[in-house]
């Protein structure tokens, strides 16, 4: 129970937002604001909701959740800058409205794909109960957003790991234009609770106590260790999905309906029972909101628009990488000196020397627990580390890779493995979206490594075979490297994570017991950027990365019988690529292939040869080429997978480059 001699702040708490709502209404009519959700009606869910919780808990909003902002207290001049796309905001111009966080507040905001932060949600809640504290996790969803992968993906995940999440549904009865009707079968969103084994809870949204009362009990059973609960407060969106799309479409005598139900007035008549508020007190306190509210927004308005430079904008897509006394590869002695390893084995050491050098490591993933993965990479790491830091998550890719956002937010450095790359298809969503932007968008650093077993060879068919990526290296924000040898597997693992960034770590499956070679012990680092000469000569330049080096070598060795001298470089890092050793090879042999196991059309190859053919046009003694698979899935049988693979057809293509 409230006591009475708090019911006017919470007064407070709720007017603001609508208030607020009013000016930006106003704003919008005017031409100074090019956009805006309205979250009239719904005022009681956001306030009550957060000022149910402790400060210190996470609140994941959406875009009709302006009260989360302002319950929570965040600046709001500030707020008005973001708003308003003036120089100042929390994105700097970079993102709109609510696609934001201040983790000073505890607030993670949205991206546009409904229904992505929920599985944020259960990192933040996870990396809670990792350090034993009793914070909560509440993530907002619409009733639309609940037909999404990531809403059931996120809720079964924190329903099998006991997470302290509240799951908060908004159920205004439209998405964008259709029915509630039209998007689900069932008569109440939460009784989908039971299907997870967790409480279901309908709740009045309109009433600011109920909200209050029941997000208090979730919150309380979630930090006594009883996991997630899903709420599904009932309210009416009194405007259009966005004010451009109009309210046509929705009957007129539900306006009417809904109407009598308003949050603020049912509140009022709540103040008034209580004796705790009078009218003409609520009146001066709504006359000296209002006041605050022009007076920012007059200011606003006259503030400058973002500015920035190309240099800038560009800088701020990753975050700063860490600078280490000893960074770089390890000297050839070392080398020379140091055992020979498989390149399975490099990968399974450089994750134990990170696990037990970073207590903030955590690994994320399909089986990888006590059965070590399909590729035995973590076999045994649940006997050193725990099973609170190997964990096995349901077959969820999209879910694991928003939950590792999650914990990275808040500290840690999560490492999620994908089965096998081809299912990161999945979790595509998760990486381009919320992974890739969210520095750039608003500041923070997303550090999350990304294991991705990829490639063909072992002849496993379309949906096992794939090389990927080229899905992700036109991606601002991400980093990808693909070490082709055991040092640079380790040394490429150790620098990813690292690095401060989410990167996506490519380990050829054919070369995880096919490749062996001379691997150091102990921590070591390989710069992500950087190329290395696998190979050198003077009469072709060999550009490749990951299995495709090897195929190269064999081809260059084969030349060189016959008296010719092929340079290879061996790229390891694909976004950011390390363009000045490849130009310094072609400026030195005049000639280039490109080659890489993925196909041809839309490959990676047609990055660098147009970097080649622009930047070393002058030094060239013939096209650029570049070779690739054919154009078409990756087929199982051995016979067809080696005609679908260019690795017959490279020593050809030298031959008739060197010729030309």
């Amino acid at each position: 129970m409230i006591p009475a001699s708090d019911l006017p702040a919470l007064y407070r708490a709720l007017v603001l937002p609508r208030l607020i709502e009013d000016k930006m209404l106003r704003l919008l009519r005017q031409g100074q604001l090019s956009k805006w959700f309205s979250g009239i009606g719904q005022e009681a869910i956001a306030v009550g909701v957060t000022a149910a919780l402790e400060d210190d808990d996470f609140i994941l909003p959406l875009h009709r959740n302006l009260g989360v902002f302002t319950t929570r207290g965040v600046d709001l001049e500030r707020l008005f800058r973001q708003l308003l796309f003036k120089d100042g905001g929390f994105t700097g111009g970079r993102d709109r409205t609510f696609h934001f966080g201040t983790l000073d507040h505890h607030i993670v905001g949205m991206i546009s794909h409904l229904a992505a932060m929920l599985p944020v949600a259960d990192g933040l809640a996870l990396a809670a109960q990792l350090r034993r504290q009793t914070r909560v996790a509440a993530a907002f969803v619409g009733d639309g957003g609940t037909s999404e992968g990531d809403f059931h993906e996120a809720v079964n995940l924190a329903a099998v790991w006991r997470l302290p999440v509240i799951f908060v549904i908004e159920n205004n009865q439209y998405g964008l234009s259709t029915p509630v009707r039209e998007q689900f079968a069932c008569q109440d969103l939460a009784s989908r609770g039971v299907g997870y084994g967790i409480p279901g809870v309908v709740c009045d949204g309109n009433d600011l106590l109920a909200v209050h009362r029941v997000t208090s009990e979730a919150a309380a059973r979630a930090r006594r260790g009883e996991g997630p609960t899903l709420v599904e407060f009932k309210t009416f969106r009194m405007r259009g999905h966005e004010e451009a799309s109009g309210t046509a479409y929705v009957p007129s005598a539900l306006f009417d309906e809904w109407r009598v139900h308003d949050p603020i007035a049912r509140f009022e008549r709540t103040l008034d029972e209580a004796g705790a508020m009078p009218a003409p007190a609520r009146a001066a306190l709504r006359r000296q909101i209002v006041d605050q509210i022009e007076a920012i927004a007059d200011r606003v308005i006259l503030a400058p628009e973002p500015h920035s430079t190309a240099g800038r904008e560009l800088a701020d897509v990753y975050a700063a990488s860490p600078v280490h006394a000893d960074a770089g590869e390890p000297p050839a002695a070392v080398i020379e000196a140091a055992p020979e390893v498989r390149y399975v084995d490099a990968i399974s050491d450089a994750l134990r020397l990170v696990m037990r050098g970073d207590p903030a490591t955590v690994l994320m993933g399909q089986d990888v627990a006590e059965y070590g993965g399909v590729f035995k990479i973590t076999k045994g790491f649940v006997d050193e580390f725990g099973k609170g830091r190997i964990r096995n998550t349901p077959i969820i890719e999209s879910g694991a890779l928003g939950a590792a956002l999650g914990l990275a937010l808040d500290g840690f450095h999560p490492i999620v493995e994908m089965q096998y790359g081809d299912f990161v298809s999945c979790g595509f969503n998760q990486i381009v979206n919320n992974l890739a932007k969210t520095h750039y968008r608003w500041g923070v650093a997303a550090p999350v490594v990304v294991r991705l077993p990829i490639g063909g060879g072992l002849h496993a068919g379309p949906y096992h075979s794939q090389n990927v990526e080229s899905w992700f290296t036109g991606v601002a924000g991400l980093k990808v490297v693909a070490p082709a040898t055991p040092i640079d597997a380790k040394g490429l693992l150790i620098a990813a994570c690292e690095d401060g960034n989410p990167v996506l770590f490519l380990e050829h499956k054919w070369l995880y017991r096919s490749m062996k070679g001379r691997v150091p012990e102990g921590r070591y680092r390989v710069p992500i950027g950087r190329a290395r000469l696998a190979r050198q000569g003077g009469d072709a330049t060999v550009v490749a990365y990951g299995v495709a080096v090897h195929w190269a070598t064999d081809a260059a060795e084969a030349l060189a019988i016959e008296g010719r001298a092929i340079e290879v470089v061996d790229l390891r890092s694909l976004l950011p690529w390390d363009a000045e050793m490849v130009l310094a090879s072609v400026k030195k042999t005049g000639r280039c292939l490109i080659v890489h196991e993925a196909p041809a059309a839309g490959g990676f190859g047609g990055e660098v040869a147009a970097v080649v053919a622009r930047d070393a046009f002058a030094w060239l003694d013939a096209p650029v080429e570049r070779l690739g698979a054919l154009d078409t899935p990756v087929p199982a049988a051995q016979a067809l997978e080696a005609i679908f693979s260019p690795k017959a057809r490279l020593l050809p293509a030298l031959r008739a480059l060197l010729a030309y």
